[in-house]
């Protein structure tokens, strides 16, 4: 099973960006499922059905999230408008049960994605352990039909994405690490077989402070008062994504690479 997985996706020029350059990575990597993180999808936080069906409909799968999906319309009823596959954090206790893990099935392919919440630095309340989820999850029948599986785990420290890289591994066909939008060097195979990268970066204006305007952010930090988030509207896009091989019999990788593009919008 071949695997193209892209990184946290920032507002509008962002989903532009997506949509122009989708067609070539296609071409280059001729991946079965294509996935995308979209916490971050509605004008830098959250999602609604209009931008979810917008990535669906320039071929994009399923969708990842993490803690910003629940900030503009409530993100499983806009995936249910958009007739989309959305998957929020599993041990959130804002997502429903059933909904932090789906089977994703293109033709005869079957990838089981699972999402996580990190805890460490995460200013979110009551969140359950992601370590004893996954172990609940993995557990379950549903993963046991699966081709492949596939984690995202959404965190802050790299650390904790590292542990569960470990934990994981000889278990999942990959772990991908979201949430901080820079992409790390640590791409590779674990020695039991699963893929790992402890954060795959964004699609997001390359001119920006996570995606977001810089100097709006500038100024935050200078003056430490509430601002709004403000997206660039035009220029250049970093695309940020992996790609994936899986071998359907042992559900391990056999390759993971890193992919960086740029789109001028």
């Amino acid at each position: 099973m071949k695997i193209l997985f892209f990184g946290d996706v920032v507002g509008k020029i962002s989903r532009l960006a997506l949509a122009r350059i989708l067609p070539q990575l296609k071409k280059e990597y001729p991946a079965d499922i294509v996935l995308a993180n979209v916490e971050n999808l509605a004008h830098g936080k959250g999602v609604t059905a209009k931008t979810l069906k917008e990535l669906k409909d320039i071929g994009i799968n399923g969708f990842t999230s993490g803690n910003h999906v629940w900030k503009k319309e409530k993100a499983l009823e806009a995936a249910e408008q958009s007739n989309t596959i959305l998957i929020t954090p599993a041990n959130d206790p804002r997502t429903p049960k059933g909904s932090g893990y789906k089977m994703v099935e293109i033709g005869s392919n079957k990838l089981f994605v699972i999402n996580l919440l990190g805890r460490v630095f995460i200013k979110e309340e009551d969140l359950n352990c992601p370590f004893k989820e996954v172990e609940r999850i993995l557990a379950s029948d549903l993963s046991q039909k699966a081709s492949a599986i596939l984690v995202d785990i959404h965190a802050e420290a790299t650390s904790e994405k590292m542990a569960m890289g470990w934990f994981l591994d000889g278990r999942v066909s990959a772990i991908i690490g979201t949430h901080t939008h820079i992409p790390t060097a640590d791409y590779r195979l674990l020695p039991q077989g699963s893929a790992y990268v402890t954060d795959v970066g964004m699609v997001g204006p390359v001119d920006s402070v996570l995606g977001v305007n810089k100097e709006t952010i500038i100024k935050k930090f200078l003056t430490e008062a509430p601002i709004i988030f403000d997206i660039p509207q035009q220029g250049e896009v970093e695309v940020n994504a992996v790609y994936l091989e899986v071998d359907e019999k042992s559900k391990l990788a056999t390759k993971i690479e890193k992919i960086n593009k740029r789109v001028i919008i």
